[in-house]
């Protein structure tokens, strides 16, 4: 006998926004154990912080050269010997470039430290002879000040750049950090699946899919940006070093390559180099603006090129954050954690924003969001 639908009398009755049952409580124990973990690991993180470097770095290079390992084990050569092949490759390269390159910029950087006082006196006679004389009236005045911060400033870089290359401490803070970063970069390389596994075998089983989906968006935004931002860099090191040469600024070489360096870090790399550069170009053409504005150029060039046809190709929207938060991330990181905070401030800021964004949409697609929480 054929089944026949119930009568309407009989049929449950339809609630379309029917209220959902959930316990707002344990809501707000995951979002507060969730920022529990997120504050003690930032307070980790904050007192290891002077002996992360050569973790971090070891870590960052497992990251990038792990496809190019994982290409050769495709192709039939087995882990271990991948890993090694590939780590052997990249320090005899970083080694070939220091060799060639850093004792050539030091040289110069030197040389810019020593001709501080030089530079000084001329911008003293150039300001005397050219500026109206209620701006020179009280010069004498400040100038044992401004001499004292002169030498003061030399010495003090002198003593930094020569405690790191002569000191013991600084000797064996060199040794440390060349003998851990590598040999923590081929255990890494040689191990990457086996700790992406177990990554992947202690997450949450009701939330893994949704955890995976957030890494690989995490990875690509990273992997986009750091990629595209350090091929930036290199053309940016190669266009300063070349440009500003050609003009005959001094230590050309050694303010082009920090310039481009520098430009890592968005919007405070490109003051800092662009301020070093003009600077320069002062000290040495001061009464020859033609040269200064020449100078001038070059950067103005640089940073339209960089912001209008290097930025969009290279990098794109991999970073998908406001200026005002990079900016904000660059000082906070690097008020906190030095040097490497703000080297790492952007891509840190990139993996925050797309967290962020995941928790802003499954709040927005959430009971508490729709007002749907049953609090009897």
């Amino acid at each position: 006998m054929p089944e026949t639908s119930p009568p309407p009398a009989l049929r449950p009755r339809e609630q379309p926004d029917a209220a959902v049952p959930a316990n707002p409580m344990v809501i707000y124990w995951k979002v507060f154990a969730w920022a529990g973990l997120l504050i003690l690991a930032g307070g980790l993180i904050w007192l290891l912080s002077p002996v992360l470097l050569p973790f971090i770095i070891a870590f960052v290079l497992a990251y990038f050269l792990d496809p190019v390992v994982g290409r050769l084990v495709d192709w039939g050569l087995k882990r271990v010997w991948a890993g090694l092949l590939v780590a052997i490759f990249t320090f005899g390269t970083i080694i070939v470039m220091i060799g060639l390159a850093v004792p050539f910029v030091v040289s110069e950087a030197t040389a810019l430290l020593d001709t501080l006082p030089d530079s000084r006196e001329d911008a003293e006679d150039a300001a005397r002879d050219n500026l109206p004389d209620v701006v020179t009236e009280q010069f004498d005045d400040i100038e044992g000040m401004a001499q004292d911060g002169f030498e003061r400033l030399r010495d003090n870089l002198q003593n930094a750049v020569g405690g790191l290359a002569m000191g013991v401490s600084g000797i064996i803070s060199v040794v440390k950090f060349w003998v851990v970063m590598p040999v923590v970069t081929v255990y890494l390389l040689i191990d990457w699946p086996r700790l992406i596994a177990q990554v992947d075998r202690h997450l949450p089983r009701p939330s893994a899919p949704a955890l995976r989906d957030l890494a690989r968006e995490i990875d690509a935004t990273l992997s986009g940006y750091i990629r595209g931002q350090s091929v930036v860099c290199a053309i940016l090191m190669g266009y300063y070093a070349t440009a500003l040469t050609l003009v005959g600024l001094p230590f050309a070489i050694a303010v082009g390559v920090l310039t481009g360096a520098v430009s890592f870090i968005p919007y405070v790399g490109m003051f800092i180099g662009t301020g070093l550069g003009i600077g320069v170009a002062i000290w040495q053409f001061w009464g020859d603006p033609v040269w200064i504005g020449a100078v001038a150029a070059i950067y103005a060039v640089g940073l339209i090129v960089e912001s209008e046809v290097l930025v969009p190709r290279l990098v794109g929207d991999a970073v998908n954050l406001h200026p005002v938060w990079l900016i904000f991330a660059v000082l906070a990181f690097g008020t906190i954690f030095g040097f490497v905070g703000a080297l790492l401030a952007v891509p840190l800021a990139a993996a925050a924003g797309v967290v962020a964004r995941a928790l802003l949409a499954r709040y927005r697609d959430s009971a508490l969001y729709k007002g749907r929480i049953r609090t009897e």
